[in-house]
């Protein structure tokens, strides 16, 4: 086992339980939030289970996922927007139970919860099919088109799982508020997908005949 890849993956792992812990429960003022406990289990236990998969099987996807540093200036501007986004809206889901504004339905975070975890497996059939999968946008040394599965029905099932994933979130959380932060995810991955393209467009080969193959984005004749 990579000692320091493990170091690396746990110490990011707990950051980020901490943070998401002080910005839901700090700013809801009690530890008496359901929701918050609700979204804790099903974000962090799953993450969790699969960082440990892919550390015994594939530590070098590992590696790539962990791996935060965009090169390009417009995808910095994206990862802030997006973590703007994020901090406002589990600010406000918080600040939703304190003031007590808009709280849905109990049954309607349970069924957000579903939906979340048909997003993980989403996510987890993406990352089994894509061994080239990076958290920056690149080209990879001996990087070919993955067609097959998922990507031969989308160009971004990746995108549409984090889609799937991040607008129930807010859902599972009971706010509806944070909901419509969290469309403006819609924009930005727009924005992130654009440059993307036009980047394995540029430096790998066959992927604008993929492009041509597979004609929708991220959602079957729609977009």
């Amino acid at each position: 086992m990579d000692a320091r890849l493990f170091f690396q993956a746990i110490v990011k792992f707990l950051l980020g339980f901490v943070f998401v812990v002080l910005l839901l429960f700090v700013r809801a003022g009690t530890l008496s939030y359901w929701q918050g406990w609700l979204l804790l289990g099903i974000l962090f236990a799953p993450m969790f289970v699969a960082g440990l998969i892919m550390m015994k099987k594939s530590p070098e996807l590992l590696r790539k996922r962990l791996n935060t540093r965009e090169a390009q200036a417009e995808q910095k501007e994206v990862i802030l927007f997006s973590g703007l986004m994020f901090l406002t809206a589990f600010v406000v889901a918080g600040l939703n139970v304190r003031f007590g504004w808009i709280i849905l339905p109990a049954w309607v975070s349970f069924i957000a919860a579903v939906v979340f975890l048909l997003g993980y497996v989403l996510y987890a059939e993406v990352l089994r099919e894509n061994a080239y999968l990076s958290r920056t946008i690149e080209v990879q040394e001996s990087q070919t088109v993955v067609d097959t599965g998922l990507y031969g029905v989308v160009r971004h099932p990746m995108y549409l799982s984090t889609l799937v994933l991040f607008l129930s979130m807010p859902l599972v959380l009971g706010s509806i508020l944070s909901f419509g932060i969290l469309l403006f995810y819609i924009p930005i991955i727009g924005k992130r997908i654009r440059n993307e393209e036009a980047v394995l467009e540029e430096g790998l080969e066959g992927y604008r005949e993929y492009k041509k193959k597979v004609r929708w984005k991220m959602i079957p004749f729609l977009w």
